[in-house]
């Protein structure tokens, strides 16, 4: 299969080869935001490994990852779903012009049972 340039960017800028990825699903079975995401992180993989990219930059899954690592941690493979995830929301990013929040955003979305993991992924997502 031939790789768009889309693709071999988002591979390059991930350092993250989805074609390890043997579809288990351990990954998204790991992943806590699984319910808020409109492609889990399985899904991702696969998606960047088959060139299907554009349904990604338009997702909001982008912004629903909290960036823990969790599927990271859970591959038996060693692929990286939330590099990938991070790959493609840069290149969204980039693509518009403009990042999707601020960081100056974040502190009125805030509440007591906002996870501190939420809080701190959100300010690594966007930009000061």
């Amino acid at each position: 299969m031939h790789k768009t340039y889309l693709q071999e960017e988002i591979i390059r800028m991930s350092g993250v080869n989805p074609s390890k990825c043997m579809r288990c699903g351990k990954c998204s079975a790991s992943c806590p935001a699984y319910d808020e995401m409109e492609y889990h992180p399985h899904q991702f993989v696969n998606m960047v490994e088959s060139g299907d990219i554009e349904p990604l930059l338009k997702s909001e899954s982008l912004y629903k990852c909290l960036s823990c690592f969790a599927c990271i941690e859970r591959c038996p493979r060693g692929v990286e779903p939330a590099k990938l995830v991070e790959a493609v929301r840069l290149t969204a990013i980039r693509k518009q012009g403009a990042n999707h929040m601020t960081a100056n955003d974040v502190p009125a979305l805030l509440d007591d049972e906002m996870p501190q993991q939420a809080i701190v992924s959100a300010f690594r997502k966007y930009s000061k």
